[in-house]
């Protein structure tokens, strides 16, 4: 019994903040759109501040601006004392967090920042703050219950104070058209990169495609398969596909064909193509599905056309080495 008593302390824990955090709403005033319209014509850093727990908040948020093309860094203002202001120019932005606006720790980076007129975004709940007085644009965080037995810990503050900065982050991400292409730009690793890559960044362009004229011979077609190592040649006819022939097929051919026939009688006239900008894990379940370890990679406006320029191969080992699944 007295297990489930903390499930249910958790839940009331839950519940509380989930319903301070409507509280966001009040937020989003005059002072919200000019706090974005002052991110978004920034000229140089959008530069992170706080000290504890609002200093914790102010480094993800910072991260978060990062990962949507916004440079950004953390300062920490007691670090700043002994020489990081020196980070800080006059084109960049200042967005300090206090919850209650009075951290002490803040009075030397406010007075550097209002002496060479740096811009101040100040995020506080209570309006005669040191922090807000010092700030050109004020955020006012509403007032929240702790969601801890005491009401004292910092909990539905600290939510509601990361949650105001995702929304900053979210609408100038909509404000600058940030695009699933860019996003990736900034995540080049881990499982969000991986399921962001498209056909086109996985297959072979160039020089390395196993490229042949449909009217060449069969030793040739050989030749090409061994030195480009991908088991397969595209035959091309005036820059388009006119068909595909895979390693399989040349061997089996072997017995009953002559090493000087050309290769037109026996290609695959119709191979299947995807366009470069498809998700590469699609591509890599359509290989699954249809049993074929490459594809050809045409584009977007070519995919429709009877006739279709080669841009590109993706080969299943490419797809798997890339860490997609």
């Amino acid at each position: 019994m007295e297990n489930k008593n903390y499930i249910s302390l958790a839940k009331k824990t839950a519940s509380i903040q989930i319903n301070e955090l409507k509280k966001i709403k009040k937020v989003f005033n005059n002072s919200f759109i000019k706090a974005v319209e002052l991110i978004v014509n920034c000229k140089g850093k959008v530069i992170f501040a706080g000290i504890g727990k609002s200093g914790l908040i102010a480094k993800k948020i910072s991260a978060t601006f990062s990962s949507i093309g916004v440079p950004s860094f953390f300062c920490d203002p007691a670090q700043a004392l002994h020489g990081d202001m020196g980070q800080i120019e006059k084109k960049d932005i200042l967005i300090i967090f206090s919850y209650s606006g009075n951290t002490i720790e803040l009075t030397n980076m406010l007075k550097y920042a209002n002496r060479y007129r740096i811009k101040i975004i100040g995020v506080a709940s209570k309006t005669d703050s040191m922090l807000l007085k010092a700030s050109d644009i004020k955020l006012i965080l509403p007032k929240v219950k702790e969601a801890d037995s005491t009401g004292m810990v910092p909990t539905s503050s600290t939510s509601i104070t990361l949650l105001l900065g995702d929304c900053l982050a979210t609408t100038i991400m909509y404000k600058k058209k940030f695009s699933k292409e860019k996003f990736k730009i900034f995540h080049p690793g881990g499982n969000i990169g991986k399921s962001l890559l498209l056909a086109k960044d996985i297959m072979v362009i160039g020089g390395k495609m196993p490229v042949i004229d449909y009217k060449k011979s069969f030793e040739k077609a050989l030749r090409i398969m061994n030195k480009k190592k991908l088991g397969i040649v595209v035959i091309n006819k005036k820059k388009y596909i006119a068909g595909l022939i895979t390693d399989g097929d040349l061997r089996r051919e072997l017995n009953s064909y002559s090493k000087k026939n050309n290769l037109s009688k026996f290609i695959n006239k119709k191979p299947l193509v995807v366009n470069e900008n498809m998700p590469a894990q699609k591509a890599l379940a359509i290989m699954n599905e249809k049993k074929i370890t490459s594809l050809l990679v045409v584009s977007d406006k070519d995919l429709k056309k009877s006739q279709k320029k080669l841009k590109g191969i993706i080969h299943i080992h490419f797809l798997l080495d890339g860490g997609v699944n």
